[in-house]
């Protein structure tokens, strides 16, 4: 069994900017030698978030409407209150869909659906750069 660390970098615009990183981690698998196994990926920080999604402009803004009546910007959280930065909204939506996934891989391709795409979610009040850290397990 082989245990493989990759990491990848975006740029990202904050305010629930939806970044499809399908082809970027399909780029790493290819360049490993795993072809039964899994990929796990993991964003550290805890103002984004990983998930998958049909990754198309009308389910992209159904989901950002979605998470905005959720939790929405401009209600009042006590993060904001103690720390003054005003992106309590962001952590709290990180914390729903989570930091991380995990993708079985067959034959050497993650079997994610046909019109499934691996999607970053940043939450933050501001643009970053993020770090998405990929580990690929298997044989």
């Amino acid at each position: 069994m082989s245990v493989q660390n990759q990491q990848i970098f975006v740029q990202s615009t904050g305010r629930t900017d939806i970044i499809d990183l399908t082809g970027q981690v399909s780029e790493v698998l290819r360049d490993s030698s795993v072809q039964n196994g899994a990929v796990t990926l993991f964003i550290p920080g805890s103002t984004a978030a990983l998930t998958t999604i049909e990754f198309e402009s009308g389910v992209v803004n159904d989901l950002k409407k979605t998470i905005d009546r959720i939790a929405p910007e401009n209600m009042t959280y006590e993060h904001n209150e103690r720390w003054g930065d005003g992106n309590g909204y962001s952590h709290v939506r990180a914390a729903l869909i989570g930091p991380s996934l995990h993708i079985p891989v067959v034959e050497g391709q993650m079997t994610l659906g046909t019109w499934q795409q691996i999607v970053l979610l940043d939450f933050d009040n501001r643009p970053r750069e993020r770090r998405i850290v990929i580990q690929i397990s298997g044989e």
